[in-house]
């Protein structure tokens, strides 16, 4: 067997086996890698293409760090070679010409040489891929997307035996003479990225771009390529609606078997379980691959770990970008943890005539409104039905200000556009009266903030077509009065009792949440301290303070918690 295929599995095996750390994800990707080793798929190895990859990481030579001067057949990692071989040289057994991955997503913490395994990608590919094919390179800004093209560059400059006459090495382009094919680095924030035709694309840093068009316009190039493949990477950014959170999600769908994806391949290092990451090495080594091979990277994290343990302020960069842990921290005050609201995230919520609370916020007439339910679960939680309000003929300008997909979340039915330049709170009333009515909820009562939502609340209050009415409660936002149901809502999120099903609304007004004490201490949402819109969480809430008064009247044991 060749080295690098020989290494390739060794490192799958040795993480299933427990031999090597490895997060979750990682475990299910290198099992599938197997299963093709071993014959059980409708997929096989291109010895061929191996044999390749082999000879040239003979020739190439490290332009620099602790190996400089040795070849990457020496030097390359298990892990690393498990990253070159199984996206380019698994095919299907039908037609060995045509491979299995037309997608590769990579989620790594930063100094793990990511961009020079993307370079290494690269330059295998320049001798792989047919006559004429197009590689680009995407990344938020100049700066980033010359990154791996320098990378590329370094490395073939230092490799006299694939350099020379065989690349031509331009400002703003690699070429290689042997097939012609072309590299291009492309900048986010200049260049137009319809058009192209890459048979080989790669978006780096994408936690960092505003939303997923340099991903989908690479790929509506990709139409018409036989042995298409699009490279996604990243580690962690602090903001929950970055569209490389969106290609990890759906990542994780394909690899735990709810999604059915076979051209997809996704090596996920983030860790299992980000409680205790102050003194738990293991989350290091799970976002940290490298550093399981080169002990001084390990050190290192090490060193970062304590300062960050230490100073508050380098917490969050050390989070996300070294452990790869959606982290908005103590500096920021944000509100709950993402991770945490997830973990009661449920795929399905039987409403049918249950006992429900509404909560409502009712902004400006040009702004985001919401209307959030609530009922007590079977685990003594709550679950949540949440449903957002924008005006139809702003959706595109606050897409574009707001940096939010507000279009795939109308599709996805957790928003609604209603009215033309201002909101319809007319919609909003039908709409709740439709929710209630469809599911048979009994309405104890509402609650609202008075602002904007006196004469919304009167007519819910006084129907005057036949609907039952509902008891509204006004809901005063100051600290002392909301403290209850600010605390009792992260209580049941850090517990995993806050119950929804997918809501890409819900969790990124959660992510932008800010909270704040007053001079008693008591915690409070505050919204002009907030990263973004967070109306669904002030209707929650509103809900949620509705709900706890009526436990209260009732003599429920709830009161013992506070």
């Amino acid at each position: 067997m060749a080295r690098s295929l020989d290494r390739a599995k060794a490192y799958c095996e040795d993480v299933l086996s427990g031999k090597t750390e490895a997060p979750k994800y990682v475990k299910k990707q290198c099992a599938g890698f197997l299963e093709v080793l071993e014959d059980g798929t409708s997929y096989t190895i291109d010895e061929k293409r191996v044999s390749v990859i082999d000879k040239l990481t003979q020739l190439m030579i490290m332009p620099k760090g602790l190996s400089a001067g040795k070849t990457l057949y020496e030097v390359t990692t298990d892990f690393q070679w498990f990253f070159y071989v199984a996206p380019l040289c698994v095919v299907h057994k039908a037609d060995k010409h045509r491979r299995r991955y037309e997608s590769v997503l990579l989620e790594i913490a930063r100094k793990n040489a990511k961009t020079f395994m993307i370079a290494v990608i690269f330059i295998l590919l320049f001798f792989l891929e047919p006559k004429f094919s197009k590689f680009y390179s995407v990344a938020p800004d100049g700066k980033l997307s010359k990154e791996v093209h320098e990378a590329i560059k370094e490395i073939i400059r230092s490799s006299p035996a694939i350099g020379g006459r065989r690349f031509k090495l331009k400002r703003d382009e690699i070429v290689c003479t042997v097939t012609d094919n072309v590299y291009i680095p492309l900048n986010y924030s200049n260049d137009r990225l319809d058009g192209k035709l890459p048979s080989v694309f790669l978006v780096d840093e994408a936690g960092a771009l505003p939303n997923s068009y340099a991903i989908e316009a690479m790929r509506s190039g990709q139409l018409t390529i036989l042995n298409k493949l699009g490279c996604v990477i990243s580690t962690k950014y602090p903001r929950e609606d970055n569209p490389f959170e969106s290609e990890i999600e759906y990542a994780k769908r394909v690899l735990d078997g709810i999604e059915t994806d076979d051209s997809l391949f996704a090596l996920l290092y983030e860790p299992n379980d980000t409680k205790g990451w102050e003194t738990d090495d293991r989350i290091l080594k799970h976002a940290n691959p490298l550093s399981i091979d080169i002990p001084e990277i390990f050190e290192d994290l090490l060193k970062k770990r304590k300062r960050a343990v230490s100073v508050k302020s380098a917490r969050e960069n050390f989070l996300c970008k070294h452990c790869n842990i959606l982290y908005q921290g103590i500096g920021t005050e944000s509100y709950i943890a993402v991770e945490d609201l997830k973990a009661g995230r449920v795929p399905f919520i039987d409403w049918r005539g249950r006992e429900a609370f509404l909560g409502l916020d009712l902004a400006l007439t040009e702004d985001n409104c919401a209307a959030v339910w609530v009922s007590e679960s079977e685990d003594g939680g709550l679950d949540i039905y949440a449903t957002g309000y924008i005006p139809e003929d702003r959706i595109n300008e606050k897409s574009l200000a707001e940096k939010v997909d507000y279009v795939s979340m109308i599709e996805s039915g957790c928003c609604h556009a209603c009215g033309d330049r201002i909101i319809s709170y007319g919609y909003i009333e039908e709409h709740v009266r439709r929710v209630a009515r469809e599911n048979g909820f009994i309405v104890p009562g509402f609650g609202f903030d008075r602002y904007n939502c006196i004469s919304t609340a009167d007519r819910l209050e006084n129907p005057v077509n036949g609907d039952e009415p509902w008891q509204g409660t006004i809901v005063e936002q100051k600290s002392y009065v909301l403290h209850p149901a600010v605390k009792y809502v992260s209580e049941l999120a850090a517990q995993g009792r806050l119950h929804y099903t997918e809501n890409r609304m819900l969790e990124i007004n959660f992510a932008n949440a800010r909270c704040t004490y007053d001079s008693n201490l008591n915690r409070y949402v505050s919204k002009k301290k907030s990263a973004g819109k967070i109306d669904m969480v002030a209707a929650l809430l509103n809900a949620v303070f509705v709900y706890l008064q009526h436990k209260q009247s009732e003599g429920a044991s709830w009161g013992a918690q506070f």
